[in-house]
C-alpha cells in the first residue's frame, strides 16, 4: 500500500494532461458513452438473474407457455412482466459491440495525442541527443514511444473499465444477494445476509493468496519489456549494417551477440513462466471450486424448502457475481495484465523524467555552458569555446574562430583531437563545455558528416531533407544531382528505397553534396564529407561547390592535401588548441 500511492500519482501524471487538453470535450464525451454502455451491461446482467429465476421456475413447474415466452419475447407471471431471452441477448450484443468500438476510438485518439506529446518533448531542445550521450540507462526510446504508450492506454482503459464494472456489479448484486440470503444462526449469533459475508471471505482469501504468489510478476515484466526491445534492436541494427557485417565476415560474432541477448530474454521468460505457473495453478483451482461453491452455500435453503429451483439458480448466480467482483483480478486473469501495466507506467515515467532532465540540462546550458546566440552581424563566430566530453575531460580549450560570408576554412588535426566535436558545438547540439557560438540572424547552416543521414522515403525526400520536397521543382533537384555526379539517379526521384543501403559510400556522399547544392545554405560544414571519393572526384565536388555556391562560407575537416587549395585559411587542432596551420 505504501507503493500504491506513488504509483497512482505517476499514472495520473501520465493520463491527466489528455483529459484537460484541446481534445478534452470529445474525449470526455467518448468516455462517458463508454462508461454508460459498461453500466448498461451490468444492468442487463442483473436482469438476467431475474430471468434465470423465472426460467428455472417455469421448468420446475413444467409451464410450456412461460417457457416459450421467456425464450422468445416476454412473459407475464406472478411477479409481473419479464422480457424474454431474445431481446435481452440482442440488446447485450448491440451494447457490447458499440462499447468496444467506441473504446477503441478513444484509445486511438488518446494514443495519437500522447504520442505527439512525447515526440515533441523528445525532439525539443534535442533531448533525444542529450539522453543518448548522458543517460544510457534510458534504453530503447523507440519501444517506449511505439509500444509503451499503446499498452498504457489500452491496458489502462481495459483495466479501468473492468474495475468500474466490478465495483458496480458488486453493489448491484450485493443488494440482490442480501435480499435472497436470509439470516444464519452461528454459535447463537444471527448473521443477516450471510451469503454476502461468505462471498467476501472467499474472495478476500483468494485475492491475498494470488498476490502472494504473483507479486514478482511486476519487476519481471519490467525486465521483459527491456530484454525484448534489446533483442529487437540488435536484429534491426544487423539489418541496417548488413554490408559492413558481410565485409568483415562477422556473422559468427553477430550470432553470438544475438544469442546472448536472446539468452537474457529466455532467462527472464523462464522466471515469468515459473511465477505464472503458480498464479495460474492457484487461479484455476480457485475458479474450479467457484463453479460449485455458490450452490453449496445456497443449497441448504433449497433443501429446506425456503426457495424454489429458480431462486436457487438466481442466488447462485448473484453469489458468483459478488464473488467475481470482489476477486476481480483473480477470476478474470487481470493480475498479470495489472503487473504488465505497472511496468509500462514505470517505463513511461522514467522516460519522461529522462526527457525532462535533458531539457532542464539544455536550459542550464543556455545560462552557464556552451550556448548559441543570434547576432545581427554577418559572421559566424566561436568565442572562447571550450569543448569537453560527458565525463568532464576537455578536448579543446578557448577556441576562437570567425567565419565570414563566402569564406573558406580548412581544419586539420590528429584523429580524436576534437575536430568533429567542434563542428557539433558550432551546430549548437554539443552540450558539454563553455563559451559562445554567434550565428547571424536568419542565416542557414548545413552540416554534412562523413556518413550522411537519409530519411525513410523517396529519393526526392532524401535530397531535399530537411526541407519540404514540395519547395523545389523536379528540374532543380535533377540539376543538383547532375552537378554532384549522380546523373543515373535523376529519373528515380519518386522511387522509395533504403538509400543508405542501396547506394555506395561515395554515392551517399555525392547525394549529400547534391543536398547542399539544392538548399544553398549560408554556412556549409563538411566533416570529411567527401572522404569516400577518389581524389579526383573529391576535387571536382569541391570545385562544383565553390562555383555553384559563391556566397556560401565553407568550413571543412579533411586530411587530403589536394582539398587545401579550395580553402583560403587553414587551422589545426592540436594539444587542445585551435591554431593556424
Amino acid at each position: 500500500m505504501r507503493r500504491l500511492g506513488p504509483f497512482l500519482r505517476a499514472a495520473w501524471t501520465l493520463a491527466a494532461p489528455y483529459w484537460s487538453s484541446e481534445e478534452r470535450w470529445r474525449a470526455r464525451l467518448l468516455l462517458g458513452v463508454v462508461v454508460a454502455l459498461e453500466l448498461s451491461l451490468v444492468a442487463m446482467n442483473v436482469v438476467l438473474t431475474y430471468w434465470q429465476r423465472a426460467f428455472y421456475n417455469a421448468l420446475e413447474a413444467r409451464d410450456w407457455d412461460a417457457f416459450i415466452g421467456l425464450l422468445l419475447w416476454w412473459h407475464r407471471g406472478a411477479e409481473g412482466w419479464m422480457p424474454g431471452f431474445t431481446p435481452i441477448a440482442f440488446a447485450f450484443i448491440l451494447v457490447a459491440v458499440y462499447r468496444l468500438y467506441l473504446q477503441q476510438a478513444l484509445e486511438i485518439r488518446w494514443r495519437r495525442w500522447l504520442t505527439r506529446e512525447y515526440l515533441d518533448a523528445w525532439l525539443d531542445r534535442r533531448a533525444y541527443y542529450r539522453i543518448a550521450l548522458t543517460d544510457p540507462a534510458t534504453d530503447n526510446p523507440d519501444q517506449r514511444i511505439a509500444d509503451d504508450i499503446r499498452l498504457f492506454i489500452e491496458d489502462g482503459l481495459t483495466l479501468g473499465l473492468g474495475l468500474l464494472n466490478a465495483a458496480v456489479t458488486l453493489v448491484s448484486f450485493v443488494l440482490v444477494l442480501w435480499s435472497l440470503s436470509g439470516p444464519l444462526t452461528l454459535l447463537g449469533i444471527e448473521i443477516p445476509g450471510y451469503l454476502v459475508w461468505v462471498a467476501l471471505l472467499y474472495a478476500t482469501l483468494g485475492s491475498w493468496l494470488i498476490h502472494r504468489f504473483g507479486r514478482t510478476l511486476i519487476p519481471l515484466n519490467f525486465e521483459r519489456q527491456k530484454v525484448e526491445a534489446d533483442f529487437r534492436y540488435a536484429l534491426v541494427r544487423l539489418r541496417e549494417n548488413a554490408e559492413g557485417v558481410a565485409l568483415y565476415g562477422g556473422e559468427a560474432d553477430e550470432k553470438r551477440g544475438l544469442l546472448a541477448r536472446f539468452q537474457a530474454l529466455m532467462e527472464n521468460w523462464w522466471r515469468i513462466m515459473v511465477t505464472t505457473k503458480r498464479v495460474v495453478g492457484f487461479s484455476a483451482s480457485y475458479g474450479q471450486v467457484a463453479v460449485v461453491f455458490p450452490y453449496v452455500v445456497a443449497s441448504p435453503a433449497y433443501f429446506a424448502g425456503r426457495t424454489t429451483l429458480g431462486g436457487l439458480f438466481q442466488t447462485a448466480a448473484a453469489f458468483d457475481q459478488v464473488r467475481t467482483s470482489l476477486s476481480w483480478f483473480v477470476d478474470q486473469g487481470n493480475y498479470r495484465q495489472i503487473a504488465e501495466w505497472i511496468a509500462t507506467v514505470q517505463r513511461l515515467t522514467s522516460f519522461r523524467e529522462a526527457i525532462d532532465a535533458a531539457n532542464a540540462g539544455a536550459v542550464a546550458q543556455a545560462d552557464t555552458g556552451l550556448h548559441v546566440e543570434p547576432t545581427p552581424g554577418p559572421d559566424l563566430a566561436l568565442r572562447d569555446v571550450t569543448i569537453a566530453l560527458p565525463e568532464g575531460r576537455r578536448l579543446i580549450e578557448d577556441a576562437c574562430l570567425t567565419v565570414a560570408p563566402a569564406d573558406s576554412v580548412l581544419i586539420t588535426g590528429p584523429s580524436g583531437s576534437g575536430k568533429s566535436t567542434l563542428f557539433r558545438a558550432a551546430a549548437g547540439i554539443w552540450p558539454f563545455g563553455s563559451g559562445r557560438v554567434e550565428v547571424p540572424e536568419g542565416a542557414s547552416a548545413l552540416f554534412l558528416p562523413q556518413r550522411p543521414y537519409f530519411p525513410l522515403g523517396s529519393l526526392r525526400r532524401a535530397v531535399c531533407y530537411p526541407r519540404d520536397a514540395a519547395a523545389f521543382t523536379d528540374e532543380q533537384i535533377r540539376t543538383a544531382l547532375r552537378d554532384a555526379g549522380l546523373p543515373h539517379l535523376v529519373d528515380r526521384l519518386d522511387e522509395t528505397d533504403a538509400w543508405d543501403r542501396r547506394l555506395s559510400g561515395g554515392e551517399q556522399q555525392r547525394l549529400a553534396v547534391a543536398r547542399a547544392l539544392l538548399l544553398r545554405p549560408d554556412f556549409l560544414f563538411l566533416d570529411e564529407a567527401t572522404a569516400s571519393l577518389d581524389p579526383a572526384g573529391e576535387e571536382r565536388l569541391y570545385a562544383v561547390l565553390k562555383e555553384r555556391l559563391p556566397g556560401t562560407a565553407i568550413v571543412s575537416i579533411a586530411h587530403r592535401p589536394a582539398v587545401a587549395r579550395f580553402h583560403d585559411r587553414r587551422l589545426r587542432v592540436e594539444d587542445g588548441r585551435l591554431m593556424p596551420a
